[in-house]
């Protein structure tokens, strides 16, 4: 007879060896004892808590951010990919594949294989509600494949960008349930929120805020250093633990806003978009037909109302407008030249070849946000806090676009060229310019047919499925003792070795900040719902959208509306859409589109807060807001000389406040959103010794960013006063610091984080 071990020893190489059903026959899947219970008394415990997965392939999901499909090289577009490219040549380009329109809910999406509202984010997070599909909370009962990868027997690690923790959670106090780490992945190295600084990141490494590496001046840039750190983690998995697989998400912030990148990347583009956004589709159009990227017969479609033809600008306008675009195609250019020195890597290694590379070519299309005229500070003018520059202002700091001193944006006409040749853009779920993307998958031991294309209709949820069958594995009923809900995706294993399949019978619903369509075996009904540059504009009259209706078997780009032709058909699927909108939690409509007041902050109930100068960087997100009346005082002992420094600080340098000292001087600086700035300075200087020092605001307009009169003392006397006429939140990336100024600092007038020189007891902060 033989050993127990060995038995189960080849027990488990026949059923985890990654022979998917679609190659190799019923390959028996394995159920995934994924927590459900308590080891059992019999057997070896330390065999059990270390699966073995012979042979089974190592993965590495890239999802890129804001990209359209018509925007890289390897579809047509006019950024130079190459690594996507040189992937390509060795493996499989989709046409056919599917987002939700949005970031958070796409990866939600892709991280469960559910749809995104069952998975609680039919909203972006920061917008969520307290209501089935937009609580933002992560239903349990919709397990990450990190965790499901990682109970069978996988390393799993996250890089780069991470929206899908509540705001009210980023606290250095948890929890950190809803964290990548609390939900399958070992290993966190990036950044939370919708979007940071590429030059001054708000890091973290699992839960813990950290600096980075070097700063801006040293050349640090965000997407190289966490390729620089994937790279060092698969280094690690292969010295400690060689016969182990691993599964690798890589989520850059690119090329969402800011669009940020070294400065000789976008030298190589000059001049490359001089002919404007009309001719740039025409020529991606053009390119698309001539790789096979598009059908023959692919129109292309139209200019939506309201976006200005390049003809009809000014030559100055156009001089702006095209550096933007030389900005956007560099940023992407670059960020694919990393993701290429991670696949080298990969490839390189032990069992490279044996490595799955899934290359998803954005979250959704790429974005309108940057308004009909792009913007060089963006969150300022999306969230309607300022208005654009003048032209002539944009135009004098011009070559700051893409450096650290720029937030800037696209115009919506570009977006809508790099979505070449679909309609509309990010957001716009109901139309393919904010839903179709490309994506590109390489298997070298697997898959054979070297620079396939294939157009099966696929959809981000249906990548974990696809996963799983790959990898032999049944999707577990339970998940550390929750119930699973049944996957919404379909595998699309099937087309790696038939090219020609057609593709699986389904439906599929879409829908984000009220744009919505619906999807059934190539026909698709669509109702777009406002423009996604006026998203602060829309209002909840749903029934007066208009309804189009598509063959997209015959209508690759989605151009000619049969809604007037097939009005039976349209009503069918009309009514198939409110099917799958009650099934998934999607109604009402509307409550993704605007923020709660409702949400559970740490500090909601409270009016007083005591900090000390030992706390961890906060993200600017999860502090008090101070948009209200209050005081801020600090209690410090003054050295005889010296004692400058920041007492307190929140946000960056796109918008915030501080209070610091400086030549002895007590200073609060108001930073509006990085469009204006006031400084309050003592007229008197702090003596030595003990001393308290306040800032007291008194605000007086009612307004949404209205100001108030803002006053400094020194141990109860008043030392100055100036009106505030406006105060502003800080910045989405900054942090609140007590006793210095981490990353982007709010103001310009102090060196680096100006950590304070005297002896710092502690900060209150009092509402009134």
């Amino acid at each position: 007879m033989l050993p127990l071990r060995e038995v189960l020893t080849a027990l488990l190489c026949c059923f985890l060896c990654p022979l998917p059903g679609a190659w190799a026959g019923a390959v028996p899947p394995q159920t995934i004892n994924a927590g459900a219970g308590p080891v059992p008394s019999s057997g070896n415990p330390w065999a059990q808590s270390q699966p073995q997965l012979p042979r089974a392939p190592n993965v590495v999901l890239i999802l890129l951010d804001d990209v359209g499909f018509g925007a890289a090289s390897s579809f047509g577009g006019p950024a130079r990919t190459v690594a996507m490219d040189r992937l390509a040549a060795e493996g499989l380009r989709y046409n056919q594949f599917h987002t939700t329109g949005i970031c958070s809910p796409t990866r939600a999406a892709l991280l469960t294989g559910r749809n995104h509202h069952r998975v609680g984010f039919g909203t972006v997070s920061g917008f969520e509600r307290p209501a089935p599909g937009y609580h933002g909370l992560w239903n349990p009962a919709t397990a990450t494949v990190a965790r499901v990868l990682h109970k069978a027997g996988y390393a799993t690690a996250a890089f780069g960008k991470w929206h899908n923790t509540p705001n009210w959670e980023l606290g250095p106090a948890g929890p950190f349930d809803r964290w990548p780490t609390g939900l399958g992945f070992d290993y966190f190295y990036g950044f939370q929120g919708g979007q940071a600084s590429q030059f001054e990141t708000p890091l973290y490494r699992n839960t813990t805020p950290i600096e980075a590496p070097r700063t801006a001046q040293a050349g640090y840039h965000f997407t190289t250093d966490i390729v620089d750190d994937a790279i060092g983690w698969i280094h690690t998995q292969q010295a400690y633990a060689p016969d182990r697989p691993y599964f690798l998400y890589m989520a850059p912030g690119a090329t969402h806003a800011p669009l940020q990148v070294p400065k000789e990347w976008v030298d190589k583009y000059r001049g490359r978009f001089d002919q404007g956004w009309d001719r740039l589709r025409e020529e991606t159009f053009a390119r698309q037909k001539k790789l096979g990227i598009i059908p023959a017969n692919a129109r292309l479609t139209p200019r939506p109302e309201g976006l200005p033809a390049w003809d009809s600008l000014s030559p100055e306008a156009r001089r702006l407008h095209a550096r933007e675009a030389e900005v956007y195609a560099a940023f992407l250019a670059h960020t694919d030249y990393e993701m290429g020195r991670l696949i080298q890597q990969v490839r390189a290694a032990p069992g490279g070849e044996n490595t799955l590379v899934m290359y998803i070519v954005g979250d959704n299309g790429a974005s309108a946000e940057g308004g009909l005229t792009g913007s060089d500070n963006d969150m300022a003018e999306f969230f309607l806090m300022a208005p654009p520059a003048a032209l002539e202002t944009r135009l004098a700091r011009m070559d700051d676009l893409g450096s650290v001193a720029r937030d800037n944006h696209v115009p919506v006409a570009w977006a809508w060229a790099f979505n070449t040749p679909f309609q509309w853009t990010k957001q716009v779920a109901s139309h393919l310019g904010g839903t179709r993307n490309p994506i590109v998958i390489s298997w070298p031991a697997r898959i054979k047919d070297r620079g396939g294309l294939r157009s099966q209709f696929v959809h981000v949820n249906d990548v974990v499925p696809t996963l799983y069958e790959l990898l032999g594995l049944a999707a577990p009923a339970q998940v550390d003792g929750v119930a699973q809900e049944p996957m919404d995706g379909v595998s699309f294993a099937y087309s790696f070795v038939d090219p020609k399949a057609k593709s699986a019978p389904r439906r599929q619903y879409f829908e984000t900040l009220g744009n919505r369509a619906i999807y059934a075996d190539g026909w698709m009904a669509s109702a777009r719902h406002g423009l996604p540059w006026a998203l602060f504009s829309r209002k909840e009259d749903f029934d007066r959208d208009a309804w189009e209706l598509y063959n997209l078997n015959q209508d690759f780009s989605q151009s000619h509306d049969l809604a007037a032709q097939y009005p039976e058909k349209l009503q069918q699927m009309k009514a198939l859409f409110e099917q799958e909108a009650a099934a998934n939690q999607v109604l009402p409509l509307g409550l993704g589109t605007g923020q709660s007041n409702q949400a559970p902050y740490w500090f909601r109930n409270s009016k007083h807060f005591s900090f000390h100068p030992d706390l961890p960087r906060m993200p600017s997100l999860a502090a008090p807001s101070l948009l209200r009346s209050h005081r801020i005082s600090a209690a410090v002992d003054m050295p005889v000389q010296g004692g400058d420094g920041v007492l307190l600080a929140n946000g960056g340098r796109f918008g915030g406040y501080v209070l610091y000292v400086q030549d002895r001087h007590l200073v609060y600086e108001n930073n509006f959103m990085g469009t204006r700035s006031e400084r309050l300075v003592s007229a008197t200087a702090i003596p030595a010794g003990p001393v308290r020092l306040d800032y007291r605001y008194q605000r007086s307009n009612p307004g949404l960013w209205g100001g108030g009169q803002g006053q400094l003392s020194i141990n109860g006397e008043v030392v100055a006063e100036l009106p505030l006429p406006r105060v502003g939140p800080p910045a989405m990336d900054g942090s609140f610091d007590i006793g210095q100024d981490r990353g982007s600092t709010v103001s310009a007038a102090y060196p680096g984080s100006f950590p304070f020189g005297g002896r710092l007891l502690e900060v209150n902060i009092d509402l009134e």
